[in-house]
């Protein structure tokens, strides 16, 4: 038995007290004017009117009660759990909106890691070339100085010596000189372009990783602030009615 309808038979038990205090009271009045005959009926007709209009107000009163506070239970019911609605469709919209604000920061995070990219392999081909220019550049002049050499020591020697096989000699192990010193500059320019690249590449690895990482986290640190402020935010209400509780959050 709720509150609500314990206070129908407290209602009852206060009408009934009423209608014996009447019932009296007009039973007093009906043996005092007995005598009189028509006043007597009439005293007779009001005592039954008094009884039913209170019987009719009792039913009346206890019909309103309860589908009263019925509609009033309902209201409130259809209240909280609009609230409560309300209340997961804001949840639902936050989230959608955070997953989407992740999704546009990864994907400028990716443009800004592709364009970064790009740009290092732009600087890393131009640096390659200049480096290979450069190397055919020493490597022409290099032979270019050879070459002056050899004819200069030639004509030398044909001067002064004026035999064949000596400039022979002389050209051939200049040649193999040239040979030599071309192979060794070709080679270290060979290793340093590629130590440039590998670091070049590490460097790139390294910068891309720390900006993703940062940026996640910076991403991530704030999506867990926003929701813990919109946490904390929230307040508990309770509605006790009719011995029916019900409790919902709102922010």
């Amino acid at each position: 038995m709720t509150f609500c309808t314990a206070l129908v038979p407290l209602y009852s038990i206060i009408v009934s007290i009423f209608l014996i205090y009447v019932w009296q009271k007009n039973v007093v009045v009906e043996v005092v004017e007995v005598k009189v005959g028509v006043v007597a009926v009439e005293v007779v007709v009001v005592r039954v009117v008094v009884v039913v209009v209170a019987v009719v107000v009792e039913v009346v009163v206890v019909v309103v009660v309860e589908v009263g506070l019925v509609v009033v239970v309902v209201v409130v019911v259809v209240v909280v759990v609009v609230v409560v609605v309300v209340v997961i469709v804001v949840v639902v919209v936050i989230v959608v909106v955070l997953v989407v604000v992740v999704v546009v920061v990864v994907a400028v995070v990716v443009v800004v890691v592709v364009v970064v990219v790009g740009i290092l392999v732009v600087v890393v081909v131009v640096v390659v070339v200049v480096v290979v220019v450069v190397i055919v550049v020493v490597v022409v002049v290099v032979v270019v100085l050879v070459v002056v050499v050899v004819v200069l020591v030639a004509v030398v020697v044909v001067v002064v010596v004026e035999e064949v096989v000596v400039v022979v000699v002389v050209v051939v192990v200049v040649v193999v000189v040239v040979v030599v010193v071309v192979v060794v500059v070709v080679v270290v320019v060979v290793v340093v372009v590629v130590v440039v690249v590998v670091v070049v590449v590490v460097v790139v690895v390294v910068v891309v990783a720390v900006v993703v990482v940062v940026v996640l986290s910076e991403c991530l640190e704030r999506i867990l602030a926003s929701l813990a402020i919109f946490i904390r935010k929230r307040v508990t209400y309770q509605i006790n009615i009719c011995g029916i509780q019900i409790s919902y959050l709102h922010r």
